[in-house]
Formats: structure tokens, C-alpha cells, sequence
């Protein structure tokens, strides 16, 4: 999600350009209907052809891009738009929806946390056509979508028994759900970020700060364009989408704006947490200085009185020079004239409240 990959400048509309680093490609289907489920690892796009002529609903699931040969044919199978194709290959992209010929396409950014529970963002095409929905993942293995595959496999809800554009509201609601666990997990960082600052700021608690709003920016980079997209979706006239589906599409709408506002709430806390985290070490500065400055008060007549007994005047060369000199008791009637200085001190200190 942080780095665009794009075909050269000056490339057709329609250039497809394999990412670096992207993984080889593979195919697995799901067919199903009301009576009925097939799940299984497809070798050859020609296995796919039967599919198109069946009445089952199609899940066409592809992951990886590092095939343009075998993407390209399956979308002389499926008549998927050239530009559909350019854009699945496209990564990184803002979230966006365009409608082709009797086909709707959908390119969404899921959202999970890897093995160092970090977030993770990773594009997502679906294209949905009159019978079947293709989806298009860069990572192989790794998605959102094992509880849709356990409901279909179970037959448990309405699933096995609506269109496959039904299944399309599944998998984007699904992808919208997962980002609710990431964004309370950021609730919770959050919270315990509170307590540290306004206990003791350090240096490691701004840290936290820029990682958590840079996190929220990424979020909120990839959940406002898919709240337009729904809306869209929403407003679709296409018979791809029928009514029954469209109050669906308006719950996961729904959900797409409650995402939206936590995620603006927790970026005006983090606006907070900078001004306190700033108000905290004013706060121990002044502290810091307060004491400095109680203990300069204190040692100043200290240092007078040092100062004065500190000349060493010979009492034996003039009787106005210090009697105390001769004094048996001299010494330690001068340190407890100076620690009495220094406790009424303190005491006065207290009594003002400045301590």
C-alpha cells in the first residue's frame, strides 16, 4: 500500500506491467448452488469453461500476479475489459469502482496483521459478472475470506441459495470487517498510550505517537474510498445487483462510516496526545526548575555566610576582626547557623506552597 507500482510513462491505457516481487499464480474454484458444493484446485483455464454453462454461482479465486499469460486468458474466458486486467496488475491503487459491459469491478485493499502483528495492506480486484465473481489477491494464501468459504462449504446462511452477486456483498463486507480488529487494536494502543504520557512522557511515547498516526493515515487512506465505492455500489442501476442484495450493500455502507468515524476520533486523540505529550515536559521542566530554584534560594545565604567566615580575619591583629575565630565553639555554631537558615527556609518554602 505504500509503494505504487505503475507500467512505464507513455505505455498504453491498457499495459500490463508484473510486479517485482509478485508471487506465482495460481487458481482455485468454487461452485455451488442451493444442493450442491465443488471445491478444487484448477491446473488449466480451460477447466473453467464448464462453469460458464452451468446455472451454479462461480468463485473464480486467483492468487498472484506473477502469470500475465495465464491472466490474459482467463480473460478472454471470463471477457474481462482490458483496463479491468491493467488495473489488477496495477498495485497499490486508491479503491475505486468501474462498470463494464455486464460486468462490475471492484478494486478493494484488505487489511491484516502479519506475523509481527503489523498491519498489512494487500489489493483485492473482484470482478462480478452475470453468473460468476472472479477475485484477484497478490499474496497466495493469505486472505480474509475462510469464514465465507466454511459458510458456503456448511451451507449455513442465505449464501448457497442467492446469486452470485450476493456472494459479491460477502466477500466486501468481509473485507470491511477486518478492518474493525485493526482499528480497535489501535483503540487499545491508544489507551495505554494515555496513561503513560499523562504519567511520565518520554521520548519512546512520542515514537509511539508518529507510528500510531501513521497508522491511522493508512487506514483511513483505504477506508474513505471504499465507503464511495459502496455507495456507489448502493446506487448501482446494473442487474448484476438485485434488491435484495442492495439493503446488504447499504449495512456494509453502514459499517464503512463507523470505521470512518473511529478512525477520525482516534486521529484528533493523537492530536491531544502531541499537545500533552508537549504539556508534559513543560510540566517536568517547570519542575525541574522549581527545585533548582528552591535549592539556589537555599544555598545563597549558605554561601554568604561561607563566604564571610571564609576571609579567615586574624582576631589576634585587631579587636574588630570576627570573635568566632578565637571561639572554642565557633565551627559548629557557624554550620548550625546555617543549617537553621537552611530549614526556616524550607519552611517558609513550604508554607508559601512553593514546594
Amino acid at each position: 500500500m505504500h509503494k505504487l507500482h505503475y507500467p512505464p510513462p507513455g505505455s498504453a491505457p491498457t499495459a500490463v506491467s508484473v510486479p517485482a516481487e509478485a508471487r506465482p499464480t495460481s487458481i482455485k474454484l468454487i461452485e455451488y448452488d442451493a444442493h450442491s458444493f465443488v471445491e478444487k484446485q484448477v491446473g488449466a483455464v480451460d477447466e473453467l469453461l464448464d462453469s460458464l454453462e452451468n446455472q451454479k454461482v462461480t468463485w473464480v479465486n486467483v492468487e498472484g500476479l506473477g502469470s500475465v499469460e495465464l491472466l490474459e486468458e482467463l480473460g478472454r474466458v471470463f471477457q474481462i475489459h482490458p483496463l479491468a486486467i491493467a488495473d489488477i496488475f496495477t498495485v497499490g491503487q486508491r479503491p475505486h469502482l468501474d462498470a463494464y459491459d455486464r460486468q462490475v469491478f471492484l478494486l478493494l485493499q484488505m487489511v491484516y496483521q502479519n506475523d509481527e502483528l503489523e498491519l498489512v495492506f494487500e489489493q483485492l480486484s473482484v470482478l462480478v459478472g452475470d453468473r460468476f465473481v472472479l477475485t484477484f489477491q497478490e499474496e497466495p494464501g493469505r486472505d480474509v475470506f475462510e469464514p465465507v468459504r466454511n459458510r458456503l462449504r456448511e451451507g449455513a446462511g442465505n449464501a448457497r441459495f442467492l446469486r452470485n452477486d450476493y456472494l459479491a456483498y460477502i466477500l466486501i463486507d468481509t473485507v470491511i470487517d477486518h478492518y474493525f480488529p485493526a482499528v480497535e487494536k489501535i483503540g487499545e494502543a491508544i489507551e495505554g498510550l494515555e496513561e503513560s504520557l499523562l504519567e511520565k512522557p518520554t521520548r519512546e511515547n512520542l515514537r509511539e505517537v508518529h507510528e500510531i498516526r501513521e497508522a491511522l493515515a493508512l487506514l483511513r487512506r483505504a477506508i474513505w474510498p471504499q465507503r464511495d465505492l459502496l455507495l456507489r455500489l448502493w446506487h448501482d442501476d446494473s442487474e448484476l445487483l438485485s434488491d435484495r442484495t442492495k439493503p446488504f450493500i447499504r449495512d456494509t455502507y453502514d459499517h464503512s462510516l463507523a470505521l470512518i468515524d473511529l478512525v477520525e476520533s482516534y486521529r484528533d486523540a493523537t492530536v491531544n496526545f502531541m499537545e500533552l505529550y508537549i504539556s508534559g515536559l513543560s510540566m517536568r521542566t517547570n519542575e525541574i526548575v522549581r527545585v533548582l530554584m528552591v535549592l539556589s534560594s537555599i544555598f545563597i545565604p549558605l554561601t554568604f555566610i561561607a563566604g564571610v567566615y571564609g576571609m579567615n580575619f586574624d582576631r589576634a591583629s585587631s579587636p574588630l576582626n570576627m570573635p568566632e575565630l578565637s571561639s572554642p565553639i565557633g565551627y559548629p555554631a557557624v554550620l548550625l547557623l546555617m543549617a537553621a537558615v537552611a530549614g526556616g527556609m524550607l519552611l517558609y518554602f513550604k508554607r508559601k506552597r512553593w514546594l
